[in-house]
């Protein structure tokens, strides 16, 4: 049943149509709620090292992901701010991430990158 799901799958979202009688799955990430934060942040900031790491990593993490559609159009609208394809960002953060430890002395970040 739908009760039991939620149970089992509290990270799930589960919106039910009844008028068609058919069922959709929205899936709610568990680090939304941090993610959003970021997303607004990120809207506001500029493309310094860190904030293009951010960027890619949210991308790289709702990339294909069913649901979160808000965060997914922030970022293509914070690609188009920057003037950046999503091949120039990873090419970007590869040459960040291999000449420096960008998340280093940020918090839990330089307990190593959350890609989850």
């Amino acid at each position: 049943s739908h009760t039991d799901r939620a149970t089992i799958f509290p990270s799930y979202q589960i919106e039910n149509s009844h008028a068609m009688g058919e069922q959709s799955k929205e899936q709610q990430h568990p680090q939304y709620r941090s993610d959003r934060q970021v997303v607004a942040t990120l809207l506001q900031a500029e493309p310094d090292d860190y904030h293009l790491a951010e960027l890619a990593r949210l991308r790289t993490r709702y990339k294909g992901f069913p649901g979160a559609y808000d965060i997914q159009t922030d970022l293509d609208k914070i690609l188009k701010l920057w003037k950046l394809t999503e091949d120039t960002l990873f090419e970007k953060t590869r040459a960040i991430h291999q000449k420096a430890e960008v998340y280093k002395g940020r918090g839990a970040r330089s307990k190593g990158e959350d890609w989850s």
